[in-house]
């Protein structure tokens, strides 16, 4: 039996608003740049702002995902994709009712980074305020480098403490931003039908798919360059991540390559699937295990 909260609602359908996939992929790499710094200082792992920076992306996550549900709630009832989503099948009616735990967990993962740094802060606050702002255009794309690139950030400087701009952070921002836009075009190209059926018509949309595949393409071998740099220009990684990142770049490029040979939306669909956590999560995995145990 199912606990209701409200009208239709269950417990599943608020944690569903969240994201779970998406918060807990952007809470893994954040945990992996935590690590990766933490290799870097001397006097053992920090294991308490640590836990204090998993909790505080974990909630600024949750409340960054469950505010975008929110706002493409009424775009989400009219596609086939995403109807089904608990505020777009209005189990969860009014939609207001999501809002105070949406504010909330917002709110604590604020303070949690701002007891971490002001640093920590001003990143997550900046990672909020692109999530939500200019949905369902060509600039949510962009914005989600910013939103993408804040729990690395954070991680990062929530242990390191000092505001020094150092080689490793711009690089994983880097390669977040290839990463982005392949994740999220080879999704909508795969389900373009959807979209437009929503009346939605923003780039890639607006162009044609033989274009846009030529630029996933050029994408793949930047994210691939963008992941070799790293080992290439960080004296923290050794054969492990040159090894792991080598065959899962190929396998990026082999993948888009099929797609550009056959554009059908399966293969694009089969790109978007590969760019989640068996490419970005194990990256960061292993750089995670590579700077603590060679």
């Amino acid at each position: 039996m199912s606990i209701v909260i409200g009208h239709q609602a269950g417990i599943t359908d608020y944690i569903d608003v969240l994201k779970p996939k998406e918060t807990s992929l952007l809470l893994f790499i954040g945990a992996c740049s935590s690590i990766i710094a933490a290799s870097t200082t001397t006097g053992g792992f920090p294991l308490k702002d640590f836990i204090v920076t998993a909790i505080a992306i974990l909630c600024g996550s949750a409340g960054a995902n469950g505010l975008t549900n929110y706002l493409d709630r009424d775009i989400d009832a009219r596609m086939k994709r995403t109807c089904s989503r608990p505020l777009a099948a209005r189990r969860i009616d009014p939609p207001w009712k999501i809002l105070p735990l949406i504010i909330a967990l917002i709110l604590i993962g604020l303070v949690l980074a701002w007891m971490l740094s002001p640093v920590c802060f001003f990143i997550g606050l900046a990672g909020i305020i692109a999530s939500s702002i200019w949905r369902k255009t060509i600039s949510c794309t962009f914005l989600g480098i910013v939103a993408g690139s804040a729990p690395v950030l954070i991680g990062w400087y929530a242990i390191l403490k000092q505001p020094v701009i150092d080689i490793l952070p711009v690089l994983f921002v880097i390669l977040i931003a290839f990463w982005t836009p392949l994740h999220v075009w080879t999704l909508m190209i795969s389900n373009r039908r959807d979209y437009e059926s929503a009346g939605l018509n923003y780039f890639p949309l607006s162009w044609n798919d033989g274009n846009v595949i030529k630029i996933l393409a050029v994408l793949s071998v930047a994210l691939a360059s963008a992941t070799l740099l790293i080992y290439f220009f960080s004296s923290m990684f050794h054969w492990l991540y040159l090894v792991v990142s080598s065959l899962l770049s190929l396998a990026m490029i082999a993948a888009n390559i099929k797609l550009l040979i056959n554009p059908i939306s399966k293969n694009a669909w089969a790109v978007y699937k590969l760019s989640a956590f068996p490419y970005l999560g194990i990256i960061f995995t292993v750089m995670a295990v590579d700077s603590w145990i060679l």
